[in-house]
């Protein structure tokens, strides 16, 4: 994976929206599941007997210390977010978040949410006004906040319990949301850039990447915001248009799952590595990934292996050298060992709401960067088509075991310590035991084992019962108990 990007920590507070730099940045992130407190939830993590005020703050916290590391401290002017609670106690009227950021004033996030006795009103506010909160407090300020309407298409099984949101400094012309099958609605905002319309898309389409039986779901999503972006394209063929968000879908989506007839990304939307080819009269649009190595492709990891789920994906307009256009070589995974990574390997630090918490999310944020040119210049993309990579690296490829701790150290932590170590490998010395669910037992506590991959689940299984064994494992949090994954077969060969 690439490093971290090393962004500046000089802090700039707005204390007013402000008209577009030169140059802004546009950020897409899945913040997993962030959710108020009024304890009304479809998910059961984020009911008020597992998900607290003192769980809250710990991930606000750790989403604004990311967001504070874009631009100086004052975080992107564009941020497009996936996993935004859709308020299940929504008040007569929508919320007037200036009104709600002057009535919070007074105290900070942590002082409001480490009362005793959580004042109703705050329980009642939605999630993204606690976001915006975190930002404040963070010296954060001046986004206008859009989210996305809880509709599906025809046809859809049931209503979403999480929806997309904008997060926007840039002036504000039009929303619109596109209901889509089983899937958040797509939201639509067009912007003002200098006078010239920018529209930006976040998405957030069905889960699965790899399932072939709900690939079709995907394909009617990315249909949904084909049929949008060609109305766009039809009256301006140099539109400027932004598509982020979580596609649930790899960038090289047809050659990674060959067994999919048709995708969504790829076939559908038009996705795809050829520079030049935004050109074209078919207008397909340019995904960022491929502004990078293909070893270097990945924003999130699922049983064992780098993913590309999140997307930054630009029209012909913001490669014309005319205008807006997107700054060649700016966008990347936004990798924070520490804060939103594990510090080795550098894996996405997911949340996890044991003990107090910790963690943010199981996806890194994307970035990029955007400029205004004064007059006409040189087309910022002009590489020829780059083949799709076959598959990306399998997580991780190689591993130092000597920078790993021994799972033996476990229990004499704290609660607060073990969410700590929540995601990171162990060594793990114990005892196999065996059984339909493997465990291990590692001093005097017994551990279950998940083994996502059937075939090294099988060579688990044939370990004689009771055998002594020296392996590694993520330790991951699951239904209320403290388990291991094993996602390779090196991992059973620990020196």
């Amino acid at each position: 994976m690439r490093p971290f990007l090393r962004l500046s920590a000089i802090l700039v507070v707005l204390l007013a929206p402000q008209l577009p730099a030169r140059t802004f940045t546009v950020v897409a992130y899945n913040v997993e599941n962030l959710f108020d407190l009024d304890g009304v939830s479809g998910y059961e993590d984020y009911q008020s007997a597992r998900y607290t005020p003192a769980h809250a703050l710990t991930k606000l916290r750790n989403i604004a210390g990311v967001v504070a590391k874009f631009d100086g401290g004052r975080g992107p002017d564009v941020l497009l977010l996936s996993e935004i609670e859709v308020d299940a106690t929504p008040g007569a009227a929508a919320p007037d978040y200036d009104a709600i950021l002057a009535r919070l004033r007074g105290k900070t996030l942590d002082q409001l949410l480490a009362a005793k006795t959580l004042d109703p009103a705050v329980a009642d506010l939605p999630a993204e006004a606690l976001l915006l909160k975190a930002l404040a407090d963070a010296g954060i300020t001046g986004y206008r906040v859009i989210t996305g309407e809880n509709v599906t298409a025809p046809g859809s099984e049931r209503r979403q319990e999480i929806r997309c949101a904008v997060l926007t400094r840039l002036p504000v012309r039009n929303v619109r949301s596109h209901a889509t099958l089983n899937a958040r609605a797509i939201l639509e905002v067009q912007t003002d850039v200098d006078g010239a319309p920018l529209y930006l898309f976040a998405n957030h389409w069905k889960s699965g990447a790899s399932d072939p039986e709900s690939e079709p779901v995907r394909v009617a999503n990315a249909r949904t915001l084909r049929t949008r972006l060609d109305e766009i394209l039809s009256s301006d063929p140099n539109a400027d248009i932004i598509i982020g968000g979580d596609l649930n879908s790899q960038y090289n989506q047809r050659q990674r799952y060959p067994r999919m007839k048709e995708t969504g990304i790829n076939d559908v939307l038009g996705s795809q590595g050829n520079e030049l080819a935004v050109r074209q009269p078919g207008r397909p649009l340019y995904n960022l990934w491929f502004e990078l190595p293909a070893e270097q492709r990945g924003s999130d990891t699922y049983r064992g292996e780098w993913g590309t789920l999140m997307h930054l994906i630009i029209s012909q307009g913001l490669a014309d050298g005319q205008g807006l256009d997107y700054v060649p070589g700016s966008f990347g995974a936004v990798i924070l060992p520490g804060l939103n990574a594990h510090p080795y390997p550098a894996t996405p630090w997911r949340w996890t709401n044991y003990a107090a918490g910790a963690g943010i999310s199981d996806h890194f944020p994307l970035k990029a960067e955007f400029t205004v040119h004064a007059k006409a210049t040189t087309a910022p993309l002009t590489r020829p088509e780059l083949s799709p990579s076959e598959g990306l690296p399998a997580f991780p490829t190689a591993l130092d075991v000597s920078k790993f701790g021994n799972a033996k150290s476990i229990p004499a932590l704290s609660p607060d310590e073990i969410a700590q170590q929540v995601g990171k490998v162990f060594v793990l010395e114990g005892i196999y035991n065996g059984g339909t669910k493997p465990t291990l037992m590692i001093g005097d506590k017994r551990y279950a084992l998940y083994v996502p991959n059937q075939a090294l689940l099988k060579s688990v299984k044939a370990t004689e019962k009771g055998q002594a064994v020296r392996w590694l494992g993520q330790l991951n949090f699951y239904k209320g108990q403290l388990e291991f994954m094993i996602s390779s077969p090196d991992w059973l060969k620990a020196r």
